[in-house]
């Protein structure tokens, strides 16, 4: 939307250790140069931080993101703030293929697998994106 307008839209991401939800929230908030408020709370954008298992132990959903930023141009600065990688969802088709955006800001096409449990997605056994699928970066379409 324009003029900065929040979309409906979610991201969901993981994140690759243990960080404190008000960190977390602070490194979005400094990223996109608006207010993070917890979910529940009142505010443009609001961001649910909890823990759970795996290889990326907190997870962060970020509701209302402004629609002029780029998930994953937001999701690598993070990762930058946080010192920590970022696990995204691929739009593609394969559910184990991820974006993860790496401590130093690169972005690169990964495959995770994921189990669910009652406290959330885990998401073990990263590894690196070969094959057909993995003809495209995050940034870029696969050919036809």
């Amino acid at each position: 939307m324009a003029d900065g307008d929040p979309t409906p839209g979610l991201w969901n991401w993981a994140i690759g250790k243990r960080i404190d939800e008000d960190r977390v929230r602070g490194a979005i908030a400094g990223t996109l140069e608006r207010s993070v408020v917890p979910l529940g709370a009142d505010g443009m954008i609001m961001c649910d931080v909890y823990a759970v298992g795996g290889d990326f132990p907190t997870l962060a959903d970020v509701y209302l993101a402004p629609a002029e930023v780029a998930e994953t141009t937001a999701a690598s600065a993070v990762a930058v703030r946080l010192d920590a990688a970022v696990l995204l969802p691929d739009e593609g088709l394969d559910p184990t293929r991820y974006v993860l955006a790496e401590p130093d800001g690169t972005l690169r096409p990964v495959h995770v697998d994921e189990i669910e449990t009652d406290d959330g997605p885990e998401r073990r056994g990263l590894r690196p994106c070969t094959g057909d699928d993995c003809d495209r970066t995050p940034d870029r379409p696969a050919a036809a």
